[in-house]
């Protein structure tokens, strides 16, 4: 009986040996199969980032071999180029527009200027710097030339001294020669005067502008004349700044404009109060009192206490023949006027000339314009400010 039950025992374990033997066995084959699967797949892996390696090495190798400083400093002067011709332009541009507003025969230069285009729609920057260079001086030639031939007119009056109320328009003989001067005066005691803005509140570009027309209509004003310094919309340097001054001004309702970026400025200013002006160097000498009528500021300050300030300063836009425009005051008397086929400088020792004490420049060329009952000169381009007499 115990042999039968041992040769069954026997057998059992011999089957569960077999068993268990094929299962290592299976295993070992499986995890033979997986691990292949595995060596095969990094394989293929090894071989894929060799193949890029190689490719990498080969742009790198040649990539070294190229003169990478030669192909920058090439790429650097195409810019040079294409910035300097582009700033010329401009500028050049910019001087014909001026140019445009003396007279209108313009046709050569408007040609050339065409050319210039062509030249550099084609690359070409050498020839259209030269021409451009041909430009400026051709510009500048036919300034002198309409400076040259203006002519006061016979009847207008001599004088030296300014008129003690409303408009004049005289010839002015002063130790630089000869000036034909469009002025107006206002007593103080009577007259207001006051800085009228399109905007209440700063403008950076596309700012709103008027005509000075219509400024003295909406203020009912008898007088006015162009305001500060601005960036024309029509001058491509001014493309995102279009109608735009950085200036300080207080306006008739009150309201700073530029009052942030001018808190330390050294540009000159003007402030009229009850029946006195007030001119100062500097427009950081002044707060933000809105107790007064007005407050402009520009520049350059052309005298003050009846010395000549002003008497150049090397920019030549102010140092060419023009119409300068100027706000004065002597006493209670305030003036407003143009000095015409004058340079800024020479606008101040006209000023002086006619014994009045103290006088700003205001904008000027394009922008000129004078009213007393009337355009007296303009009207010019439209303003974002104006300066204006109005009776108390």
């Amino acid at each position: 009986m115990f042999k039968k039950f041992l040769k069954k025992y026997q057998f059992a374990e011999t089957i569960f040996t077999i068993i268990v033997i094929g299962g290592l066995i299976y295993g070992a084959y499986y995890y033979y199969k997986k691990t292949t699967s595995q060596i095969a797949s990094l394989y293929s892996t090894k071989l894929k980032t060799e193949r890029t390696l190689s490719s990498i090495s080969t742009e790198l190798k040649g990539l070294k071999n190229q003169d990478q400083y030669k192909i920058n400093k090439d790429l650097e002067g195409k810019i040079k180029n294409i910035e300097t011709s582009y700033d010329q332009t401009v500028k050049i541009y910019e001087k014909l527009l001026d140019l445009k507003n003396q007279t209108k025969n313009t046709k050569k230069l408007d040609d050339l200027f065409a050319e210039i285009l062509s030249l550099l729609s084609q690359r070409n920057y050498s020839s259209a710097e030269a021409d451009l260079t041909l430009l400026g001086r051709q510009i500048d030639e036919e300034k002198q030339k309409i400076a040259a031939s203006f002519q006061i007119p016979a009847n207008v009056k001599e004088s030296n001294t300014p008129p003690g109320n409303g408009f004049s328009s005289q010839v002015v003989k002063s130790d630089i020669g000869d000036f034909l001067v469009y002025i107006v005066a206002a007593d103080l005691n009577s007259t207001r005067v006051i800085v009228d803005s399109a905007s209440d509140s700063d403008c950076k570009s596309d700012c709103p502008v008027l005509s000075l027309g219509d400024y003295v209509s909406r203020s009912g004003a008898f007088a006015g004349i162009n305001g500060s310094y601005f960036c024309p919309a029509d001058y491509p340097s001014c493309s995102d700044k279009k109608n735009s001054f950085d200036t300080l001004l207080m306006n008739k309702n009150k309201k700073y404009i530029n009052s942030d970026n001018n808190v330390y400025s050294t540009v000159p200013a003007v402030i009229f109060n009850g029946n006195s002006a007030r001119f100062v160097g500097q427009s950081l000498e002044w707060g933000r009192d809105t107790g007064v009528d007005a407050v402009l500021a520009m520049q350059p300050l052309l005298v003050s206490g009846g010395n000549v300030i002003f008497n150049g300063d090397g920019e030549p836009k102010r140092g060419s023949k023009g119409s300068r425009s100027f706000v004065g005051a002597s006493g209670s008397t305030a003036y407003i006027g143009v000095v015409f086929n004058a340079t800024v400088a020479e606008a101040a020792h006209v000023i002086k000339t006619m014994g009045i004490q103290n006088a700003l420049n205001l904008d000027d060329g394009g922008s000129t314009a004078l009213w007393s009952g009337g355009y007296k000169t303009g009207p010019g381009r439209n303003l974002p400010n104006a300066l204006l007499f109005i009776g108390k």
